[in-house]
C-alpha cells in the first residue's frame, strides 16, 4: 500500500528515497538542523507541539520511516542499516547537512547508529528513554519473565497478520474482541494526549492511531529486536559527541495497558535499573548528560516538552 492510498496527512510533503517516498514536514531555518525519530508506534507528526516550537530559530523536521505513518509501505521490521541510510537519504534531499537527532524509544536506537555511521554529520543526540541493546541484562528477572509471558501484543499482531494477509475485509478484522479493545483503548489515550491540539491535526492523527494499517505496522517494527540489538553491537562504540538522556521516572497509561498488571514494586524496580543502564551509557562519554523527568515512556514527548527543548537547547545553542 502506497502513502496516496491512504487518508492524507493534514500537512507535510513526500521526498522519494531509496525506491518509496518518506513523509516529511518542516518548519523554521537554520543548522543543525533537529530532527525527530518516533517510537514505534508513534509517528512524525505524534511530536508537531515539538516540532513547531523546535522550529523558532533553527530547522525542525519530523518524517515518518517506510513502512510506518504517513510513508509507503515495506516489509517490517527493517534493519538499522537501512533505516539510517534512508534517513541520510532523506536529509541530503532536504539540504541538510547537520542534525541533532531526538530519538525516542526504538527511535533512539536508530539515532545511536546514525550517528555511529555519519559523526561528522551529527551535532548531537537526545534520547528519550532510548531503545538499548543492554536493557534486559539490567532488569529484574521477574519483569523479563512477565514480559516472555505476556501474549496480550503477541496475540493482537497474529490476529492483525493472519487475517489481513489472507484477506480478511477491515470490517470483519475490526470486530474481532482484542482488535476491538486495543483500537478503543487508542483513541481514548491519544486523543487525551492530543487535546487542544489543531482539530484537524488531532482527529487525522487519532483515526489514523486506530487503523488497522498503523496498528499493525506499529507491532511489526518491534519485532525481531535482538536482531536489531545485535547489529548495533556490531556497529562499534558511539562516537564522543554531545549526548543528553532524558529518562522517564514514572509510568503511563500506554505502559499500564501492555505491563500485564506488573506490580508496583516492580514498576520501581524497573525504573531503578532503566536510571542504571542510562547511568552507565552516560559515564562511558564526555558530553553526555543524564536527565531524569516525571513522566511515563509514551508519554515523555507529550506531557515534558520543556525539558525535551531544553536539552535541544542545550546543544544545539
Amino acid at each position: 500500500m502506497r502513502a496516496h492510498e491512504v487518508p492524507s496527512p493534514p500537512l507535510g510533503t513526500f521526498v522519494p528515497v531509496a525506491g518509496h517516498r518518506l513523509f516529511v514536514d518542516r518548519c523554521g531555518t537554520g543548522d543543525p538542523a533537529v530532527v525527530f525519530l518516533p517510537g514505534a508506534g508513534l509517528t512524525g507528526l505524534d511530536y508537531w507541539p515539538l516540532q513547531q516550537r523546535a522550529g523558532t530559530g533553527r530547522s525542525s523536521v519530523v518524517y515518518d520511516r517506510a513502512g510506518t505513518g504517513w510513508s509507503d509501505r515495506v516489509r517490517l521490521p527493517r534493519t538499522a542499516r537501512a533505516v539510517t541510510g534512508e534517513l541520510h537519504e532523506l536529509l541530503g534531499r532536504l539540504g541538510i547537512r547537520r542534525a541533532l537527532l531526538v530519538g525516542h524509544s526504538l527511535g533512539g536506537l536508530y539515532a545511536r547508529h546514525y550517528a555511529n555511521r555519519f559523526p561528522g554529520e551529527t551535532a548531537g543526540l537526545v534520547l528519550l528513554d532510548p531503545a538499548h541493546e543492554d536493557y534486559d541484562a539490567y532488569m529484574p528477572a521477574e519483569l523479563t519473565r512477565r514480559r516472555r509471558d505476556n501474549k496480550a501484543f503477541a496475540v493482537l499482531g497474529a490476529v492483525v497478520d493472519v487475517m489481513m494477509s489472507t484477506g480478511v475485509t477491515k470490517a470483519a478484522l475490526g470486530r474481532v474482541p482484542v482488535v476491538r479493545r486495543y483500537q478503543a483503548l487508542y483513541r481514548d489515550l491519544f486523543a487525551r494526549e492530543m487535546a487542544g491540539w489543531p482539530p484537524d491535526l488531532t482527529t487525522a492523527l487519532v483515526e489514523r492511531h486506530v487503523s488497522l494499517d498503523w496498528l499493525a505496522a506499529g507491532l511489526r517494527e518491534a519485532r525481531r529486536l535482538d536482531d536489531l540489538y545485535a547489529e548495533i553491537r556490531g556497529a562499534g562504540p558511539m562516537p564522543d559527541i554531545p549526548l543528553v538522556i532524558l529518562c522517564s521516572m514514572s509510568t503511563d497509561d500506554f505502559q499500564r495497558a501492555v505491563s500485564a498488571g506488573q506490580p508496583d514494586e516492580l514498576v520501581r524496580e524497573e525504573i531503578a535499573a532503566k536510571l542504571r543502564l542510562y547511568t552507565d551509557l552516560t559515564a562511558t562519554l564526555h558530553h553526555a548528560d543524564l536527565r531524569p523527568v516525571d513522566s511515563g515512556h509514551v508519554t515523555l514527548a507529550f506531557r515534558d516538552p520543556d525539558a525535551v527543548l531544553t536539552a535541544i537547547g542545550d546543544i544545539a545553542g
